[in-house]
């Protein structure tokens, strides 16, 4: 999301009711929007379904939106919390882990030095892992290691106190530890934020 830039008029304007350049949001943020609604539920079409209700909402809200807080963490703030309210809600229906989403759906990270074969089991594995926390935990290590955001933006974006956000960090990690070392977080995580997204 770091990597994402759009110029200050765009969103301007798309406050001011300009749907061309809300269009041109939607293009610039497509991407990592999806990613973080398919590293949270799993399911490609779950994911693509969450994007665009994403950009709806935001342009719903835009009359709302405080041009002194980023945009990119405004947009990731409604990622978020619509795929933690969808989980909670699949959660309350099933009552069951077999009720998640299937994690062996999920396409195989853009091609690197790896064989696909080993790159789809790192994938694997790391959905399998993120399937374990709750929604909340789960947001804040797919933004901490995938977005790189800071506690004060998560803060922003999950609507938690610095020390909150920490906590919960703090406590995702202990879940994950001796199956995701937190040396190898950076190297699980690679290729996150650049994996491509259908069009919303």
């Amino acid at each position: 999301m770091r990597s994402v830039s759009v110029p200050q008029e765009w969103v301007a304007q798309a406050r001011a009711g300009d749907r061309q350049a809300f269009t041109l949001l939607v293009e610039a943020y497509q991407v990592p929007v999806y990613n973080l609604c398919r590293r949270m539920l799993g399911n490609p079409g779950e994911a693509e379904d969450a994007a665009q209700e994403t950009f709806w909402r935001a342009f719903q809200a835009l009359e709302r939106y405080d041009p002194q807080r980023p945009f990119a963490t405004w947009l990731l703030s409604i990622a978020a919390h619509y795929c933690i309210d969808y989980l909670r809600r699949q959660r309350l229906v099933a009552l069951s882990l077999e009720a998640m989403p299937d994690y062996h759906d999920v396409p195989d990270p853009a091609p690197g030095p790896e064989s696909s074969a080993e790159a789809h089991e790192r994938e694997r594995r790391v959905a399998s892992m993120l399937q374990s926390l709750d929604p909340l935990d789960r947001a804040a290590i797919v933004m901490r290691y995938w977005y790189d955001l800071s506690y004060e933006e998560m803060s922003e974006a999950l609507s938690l106190s610095v020390s909150a956000v920490k906590s919960r960090l703090h406590r995702a990690r202990r879940q994950l530890a001796g199956v995701w070392p937190e040396s190898q977080a950076s190297g699980l995580a690679r290729g996150g934020t650049h994996d491509a997204a259908p069009a919303v």
